[in-house]
Order: structure tokens, then C-alpha cells, then sequence
């Protein structure tokens, strides 16, 4: 049996059906074109992300299953709660963007090797960035960023990219002030991509591909206008956290 390539793209910011991902690798739907804003607008639209590393083409993936947050279902351990009622930690978005990409392009992790955010990535989310759709997370202990997470936003759908922590507690204390704004909000998931364990033990679920891509055709569409979260944020104290 033949076995079937990727797409390969052209200049047009167009993606082929993502039932025509392969199955091995899970979900890698199509290689090359660039990482445009609006190439990446309408790939994460369709359900589609860019991941690739130094040395590769760019690739696109569009996994099944798919993971996912709901906003309302984000999960704190009964331990680790305790420990937020006495933080003085401040929660804050899109006052750090360059800060947090970059601690999440260089902190070490557990079994990874080098980095996917290249320096490619880091401009082209610094350009969704300036057009109001790529916001960052950011904790704080005093002046010093002990976490964050930084994604992407269209209509009331939130795509996560990557998290990280400087202490311990920090990405998890990003991720659930962001699912509290967001539930408040009316927006209803938070996409995590692909599962790893940390993931589950949060709360996140895997949904198939085509139930995950109906979500987010209705997600999208909504009038939610692009633009800094900063004063919509506001300074949310990581204690509120604790329940």
C-alpha cells in the first residue's frame, strides 16, 4: 500500500479537508506555506496549528482526538488550593507577551529537547499579537513572572499554546485565571491541542476531531472583537483561585 503524503501548500492561505490528516504521524495535515496572519487566522479556524522544529519545513497538524478545557472544568488540587490562600500572587494578561513566549521557548522540560517556538514563531505570533488576537497570561510575584500561558483568540475561542513556570504552580495558576475570566465571559473551551499528563490531571478531555471542529465553527463566528485584554483582565489576585 501506497502510503499517503501531506499536502503540500501553495501561496494562498487555503488548508485541504482536516479528514484528509494522516493517521500516523496522528493529525499532520500539510506542509510548507508561511505563518502569515492570515495564513494562521484560517488554520486555527479550521481546527488546524502549526509545530515543527529547526530544521523542518512548517508543518500543520489537525489531531483526532482532539484536547480540550471546558472554562468551568479546570481542575486544582485540593492540596494546592490551600497553598493559594495565603499567595500574593497578581494575574494580569498582555502586559508580558515577548516575556512569555519566550520564558515558554526556553525553560527546560522534562523529556524535550530543544525548542518548537522558533524565532519564526515568535514574530508571527508577535504580529497576531499587534492585530488583537494572541494574548499572554502572566503571574506574578511582585515584579518577577513566576508563569504564564500565550495563545490565540478568534471570536470567543480560545486557542492554548504553550504554558511554562518559573515557580512551582505558575502555568496552573495562569491557565485557571484564564478559564475563570473566559467562563465569565461566555466562552465556553479552551483547545489544549494534544494530551499529555499534566494536561489530564487539570481536567482536560479528548473529544473527537470532528465534535471538537463543530464547537469551534460556532465559537469563531461570534462578535468578540480583537484587541488587548489588559483593563478586561484586570489585577486578579491568584488567591481568588482557592474557592
Amino acid at each position: 500500500m501506497t502510503r499517503r503524503m501531506p499536502a503540500l501548500l501553495g501561496p494562498d492561505p487555503v488548508f485541504p479537508p482536516v479528514e484528509d490528516a494522516l493517521r500516523d504521524p496522528d493529525g499532520l495535515l500539510a506542509i510548507g506555506g508561511d505563518l502569515s496572519v492570515p495564513r494562521l487566522l484560517a488554520a486555527y479556524r479550521h481546527g488546524i496549528f502549526p509545530w515543527f522544529s529547526a530544521g523542518q519545513p512548517i508543518l500543520w497538524w489537525s489531531p483526532d482526538p482532539r484536547m480540550v478545557f471546558r472554562t468551568d472544568g479546570v481542575h486544582l488540587s485540593t492540596r494546592f488550593r490551600r497553598t493559594l490562600r495565603s499567595s500574593d500572587w497578581i494575574v494580569r494578561a498582555d502586559t508580558r507577551f515577548a516575556d512569555v513566549i519566550d520564558a515558554c521557548a526556553t525553560i527546560e522540560r522534562d523529556g524535550q529537547r530543544g525548542t518548537w517556538i522558533l524565532p519564526a514563531m515568535r514574530r508571527a505570533y508577535g504580529e497576531l499579537r499587534q492585530r488583537g488576537h494572541a494574548h499572554s497570561i502572566e503571574v506574578f510575584d511582585g515584579d518577577r513572572l513566576v508563569g504564564g500561558l500565550y495563545g490565540v483568540a478568534i471570536g470567543a475561542m480560545f486557542f492554548a499554546e504553550s504554558m511554562y513556570s518559573a515557580e512551582p504552580g505558575g502555568s496552573k495558576v495562569a491557565l485557571a485565571a484564564l478559564a475563570h475570566h473566559l467562563h465569565a465571559w461566555g466562552w465556553p473551551l479552551i483547545d489544549a491541542q494534544v494530551e499529555n499528563d499534566h494536561l489530564v490531571r487539570m481536567g482536560a478531555d479528548a473529544i473527537p476531531r470532528s465534535a471538537f471542529l463543530a464547537r469551534v465553527a460556532a465559537q469563531v463566528d461570534l462578535d468578540e472583537a480583537p484587541g488587548p485584554w489588559t483593563a478586561r483582565f484586570g489585577d486578579f489576585r491568584a488567591r481568588e483561585l482557592a474557592g
